[in-house]
Formats: C-alpha cells, sequence, structure tokens
C-alpha cells in the first residue's frame, strides 16, 4: 500500500501542508518538527514522487559533467578522484550527477547543446579549461548555470566561477626542488598547448631556473597529452636530442609514469642517476616502481566543494567568492633522489 502525505499527516499530528513543506525542506518549518516528520515518513516507507516535485521546481535534481573521451576518463586516476568528490557531494545534496565522455570539439559541443542546452541538468561541472573555451561561452549564452575546475588563460578573464590550484608555483616549488637535489639539465613534459594552465606551468618552471640561475633552454621542453603515452613519447624525444638531461618534471603523473618508462628503458635509476617528479597525486604515483614524487592537489575534496558552489548558484544564492586558488603541496619520494 503506498503511503502519503495524508497518512503521515495523520501518524505526526501535523496538517498535509506542514508536512509537505518539511519533507521539501522548506526554512518555515523547524529543525526539531522536520525531524520528527521525516522520521515518521522513514518509518511508514514513503517515497516522494520525485517526478512530480521536479516538475514543480522546474528543476532536474541532477549536474552535468562531461569528461574527455580520448583520456579513457573512468580508468584515469584524475577523474575518477574528481568524480569520487563530485559525487560524493552530489549525493549530500540529493543531486544525482550525469557523467558522459565524449572526444574534445563538435561530439562534445554537441553533448552540451544536448544536455545543458535541452535543461536535461541544473548546471554543469567543467574541468581543464582552454583557451577561449567554446564550453565556458555557450553557457555563458544560455545562461546555464556552471563551475569550473580550472581559470581562464593567462590574458584572458576568468569571468566565471571556479576553483584551482595555483600550478604555476606548484611547477615551480617542485622544479626547485629538483634543482636542490643538484640536476641543472631539467627536461619538461607540458600539457597541450590549447590547455588554459600550460602557460601557467611553464612559467612556474622557467621562474625556477632564473632564481636559480640557470638558463631556459627550450629545447628541454615538449608537449604532451596528459597521458602515459604522451610522457613516454615525451621523455623518449627529450632523451634522444638532449643526453646531456638528469631530470624531467612532468607537469602530470599519468606522464611522468610514462616517462619513468622511457627513462628506465634507457638504462637510468630512476631516483638514482635520473630524477622525475610530476603533478596530482593520483593514488598510483605512491606505488609506482620508485614512488613518484608530485604535487598534490586534493582532487576529491575540490570535487565535492565545485558542486557546493554551483548548487548555490543554481538556487540563486551563489558564494560571496566565486574565485578560490588553493594552494598545492610537494610529495618528496624515490623517483627525486635520496
Amino acid at each position: 500500500m503506498k503511503v502519503t502525505l495524508k497518512d503521515i499527516a495523520q501518524q505526526s499530528g501535523y496538517s498535509i501542508t506542514t508536512v509537505s513543506r518539511a519533507l521539501a525542506g522548506y526554512s518555515d518549518v523547524n529543525a526539531q518538527t522536520r525531524q520528527h516528520i521525516i522520521e515518521i515518513a522513514n518509518a511508514l516507507g514513503y517515497q516522494p514522487n520525485l517526478l512530480a516535485r521536479q516538475l514543480r521546481s522546474q528543476r532536474t535534481q541532477t549536474i552535468g559533467l562531461i569528461i574527455p573521451a580520448r583520456d579513457n576518463g573512468f580508468s584515469n586516476d584524475f577523474f575518477t578522484q574528481l568524480i569520487l568528490g563530485i559525487g560524493d557531494a552530489a549525493a549530500l545534496e540529493n543531486y544525482d550527477l550525469l557523467v558522459s565522455a565524449q572526444k574534445p570539439g563538435e561530439e562534445e559541443m554537441e553533448a552540451y547543446r544536448r544536455i545543458a542546452g535541452g535543461n536535461r541538468v541544473d548546471g554543469m561541472i567543467l574541468a581543464r579549461t582552454r583557451y577561449n573555451d567554446p564550453r565556458i561561452s555557450y553557457l555563458k549564452s544560455r545562461d546555464h548555470p556552471f563551475v569550473v575546475f580550472g581559470r581562464g588563460a593567462p590574458g584572458e578573464d576568468s569571468d566565471f566561477p571556479y576553483i584551482d590550484v595555483d600550478g604555476q608555483a606548484a611547477i615551480q616549488v617542485v622544479t626547485q626542488h629538483i634543482i636542490e637535489r643538484g640536476h641543472r639539465h631539467i627536461g619538461l613534459i607540458l600539457p597541450p598547448p590549447d590547455i588554459a594552465f600550460t602557460q601557467y606551468r611553464l612559467t612556474g618552471y622557467q621562474q625556477a631556473l632564473a632564481q636559480a640561475g640557470i638558463p631556459y633552454r627550450p629545447e628541454y621542453v615538449v608537449n604532451g597529452d596528459l597521458l602515459r603515452a604522451g610522457g613516454y613519447q615525451g621523455a623518449r624525444q627529450l632523451l634522444e636530442h638532449q643526453a646531456e638531461l638528469t631530470a624531467i618534471v612532468a607537469c602530470n603523473d599519468l606522464m611522468a609514469l610514462g616517462a619513468m618508462k622511457a627513462v628506465q628503458e634507457r638504462g637510468h635509476q630512476v631516483g638514482r642517476t635520473f630524477a622525475i617528479a610530476g603533478y596530482d597525486d593520483i593514488p598510483a604515483a605512491e606505488y609506482a616502481q620508485p614512488p613518484l614524487t608530485t604535487i598534490h592537489q586534493p582532487l576529491h575534496e575540490i570535487g565535492q566543494r565545485l558542486v557546493q558552489m554551483l548548487i548555490k548558484i543554481i538556487a540563486g544564492n551563489p558564494p560571496e567568492d566565486t574565485h578560490l586558488l588553493l594552494p598545492s603541496k610537494l610529495i618528496v619520494r624515490e623517483s627525486s633522489g635520496f
């Protein structure tokens, strides 16, 4: 037998209106009354008509996230940690998470038009900002709520809500760490040129070299694809043409792990005759052979905070600060030497 609001009202002693508003979370019902009504509803096995509630509120109670299909997102620890944080926070707010994997480009934009333009979600979360990012332009044109993990590129306005980690300072710190281990010939594997944070990380590397009095050599720098394969190919390219290198900083852990394989294939002992460092501190970094020195950014926490910011924006009550730049932490492990 289906439990109704009338049944809960009779059992609790409150009116149907009070019961309805308590279960919907309205602030004009005090906390003690709401808790009492919720306990009775749970005891009776009440199941709300979510579709009817969504139609009344004109909300889907769903957040959207589109990840790059070429990254094999669900086997990519970066996105796995981020999605877990987003999913955990969304569940606490009684929101569902719609995840779609699309190839960057027109297929991805079509997904935004289908999901956001079709009002299938109340808000979107974006990751890895790009130069002149068309996703951001589209969502702003639709006045569709969204938040971003990442700022705009240097020289571009970050006139949208975001949470980011100071990647420029982070790469400067990890490069300084490698220099302090005695290295002066240090390669750098950057993300693709169209990623907004690529220039920030290059600048951090250049600043560390300048502070140590080491000339910047552009031939020591290559771009990768943020995957293991890109790190492997980038390291092979560097080692083939710049045999004097004794260290490589990769701008994410997956590329660092790929670089580690290439370096070991050339007979180096990572952590002894060659230093490698990464960025992200994904779970695989700690269990690499040898364990990877890296920059920790709290991906799970960032996912949670993105959801909290987005839900406030959806409700029309955005937080005072929608531009958050978080610090990072250097995690020293064996790959950078003893």
